[in-house]
């Protein structure tokens, strides 16, 4: 991608923009760098656990510049939708979260996957997005299932997933190279059918 075309794509307001009482969801922009290093460094022992190793270069500007113009070419193709999670009032980075590998033709689906600051976690914010993120899924994209995989010891996302109403389906035998290492993953779902159309879980 040219540098003219990457300022005009800079330059665009949110294509897509998810706001509640206390949280908003936005796609990446570059100036989000300094918040978004200065987070992900103060985590990195939080984090790696359950990520892919990070890459030599994992932290730098250049890379971070990379992977804000994929994340506006996978949007604008349908594939995925890589949100950041920041406080309403502050304006403060909390985490992420990714509606990602979205599928259409007979599948419907999508896969969602997530991270939080360490300072941030546990105080229900990841589970306020989420909660944003179903309706949009479902109304906005018009999907019909949402899946979503975490390594069985992951308590944390376990609970969460489990509250926002997902079912355990399956267990995937080695499914994802995390923190160097091949590791099973514990597969939820959600079904459109599974919510009432106000977005509360149905009886």
């Amino acid at each position: 991608m040219t540098r003219s075309v990457f300022r005009f794509l800079s330059r665009q307001p949110d294509p897509v923009k998810l706001v509640g009482a206390r949280h908003v969801l936005r796609l990446p922009r570059q100036s989000d760098f300094e918040q978004w290093y200065a987070l992900r460094i103060a985590s990195r022992r939080f984090l790696e656990p359950w990520e892919p190793t990070w890459r030599a270069d994992e932290m730098t500007q250049a890379a971070f510049r990379a992977r804000t113009i994929r994340n506006e070419q996978e949007f604008s193709s349908g594939q995925s939708v890589p949100f950041f999670l920041f406080s309403k009032d502050e304006e403060e980075l909390l985490g992420g979260l990714t509606i990602g590998y979205i599928r259409r033709g007979a599948a419907q689906c999508c896969m969602i996957g997530y991270w939080m600051g360490e300072r941030h976690a546990g105080q229900g914010h990841m589970g306020a997005a989420v909660a944003l993120a179903i309706p949009y899924i479902f109304s906005s994209l018009q999907l019909h299932r949402i899946e979503a995989a975490c390594i069985p010891e992951n308590d944390r996302s376990i609970r969460l997933l489990e509250k926002a109403g997902f079912q355990r389906e399956g267990y995937l035998r080695d499914y994802l190279r995390i923190n160097g290492q091949w590791r099973d993953h514990l597969l939820f779902a959600l079904l459109s059918k599974d919510r009432a159309p106000n977005g509360t879980l149905s009886d």
